[in-house]
């Protein structure tokens, strides 16, 4: 009989590795493990592959035979680029334009205790809109972090855009530690799987932020996966271990 065909998906940032750092030894170590027991490996982020390459490396995007970008619209098979999906093309200029208006106005009148720079960045898949700013340092997306846990500045940030882009069919998806991911509804991580189900028996998906409102949250809830929330890389590392190393 045929063993089943299983692949692996991670999420990156508080999974695979430390929030915006780089991915650990054992973590790498664990990976390969996983990839001997003859379980195909998969990343999908909302992040663009820049910032991914920076924290897992070129070299390991390379190795895997799927890599998800910005919950899938770039697409790299064994990494090379397969197909791309743009934002632009879906919601046009006028809209994007008044989304980014919007959210300098409302980051404008934010009182939050520091403000840094790109508080929009555009993405091929999605805009990504943080009040604090992209341009943060470690030390301060850290303290904003725990700020926003204790005064929601991003779900009240969601519940805004949300009032406001109402007829726009967007979702607004809180992710990693300071921003907000913006992008026409669908297109959040499950976007991946129309790439996956074909050619897998399992899909498996390992993320941190799967609680509703987070951006793992889709793909961790949908029937195609099989959902495994993790609370860090260490955690990950257990559960990996605990399913598919004994």
């Amino acid at each position: 009989m045929e063993s089943k065909k299983i692949i692996a998906v991670f999420d990156v940032d508080g999974t695979l590795t430390p929030a915006r750092k780089a991915m650990e030894q054992n973590m790498v170590e664990t990976i390969e493990k996983v990839k001997e027991a003859g379980i195909s490996v998969a990343v999908v982020s909302g992040s663009d592959y820049k910032k991914i390459a920076e924290q897992i490396g070129e070299d390991f995007i390379n190795q895997m035979e799927h890599s998800f970008f910005e919950n899938g619209c770039v697409y790299l098979q064994s990494g090379k680029e397969h197909t791309s999906t743009s934002i632009r093309d879906e919601l046009g200029e006028e809209k994007i334009k008044k989304i980014v208006n919007f959210v300098l106005r409302y980051v404008a009148d934010l009182d939050i205790p520091i403000k840094r720079g790109t508080f929009v960045e555009y993405r091929t898949g999605l805009l990504n809109v943080s009040p604090i700013g992209r341009n943060c340092s470690y030390d301060e997306r850290t303290d904003f972090f725990e700020y926003d846990k204790e005064q929601k500045i991003r779900p009240a940030m969601v519940e805004a855009m949300k009032e406001e882009f109402k007829d726009f069919n967007l979702t607004f998806s809180i992710g990693g530690q300071i921003s907000i991911d913006v992008f026409p509804n669908g297109w959040d991580k499950r976007f991946c799987l129309k790439y996956l189900t074909d050619h897998y028996d399992e899909i498996h998906f390992f993320g941190d932020r799967t609680e509703k409102g987070g951006n793992d949250h889709e793909i961790y809830e949908d029937e195609r996966t099989i959902g495994h929330s993790v609370t860090d890389p260490e955690d990950c590392i257990k559960q990996l271990t605990e399913l598919f190393l004994k």
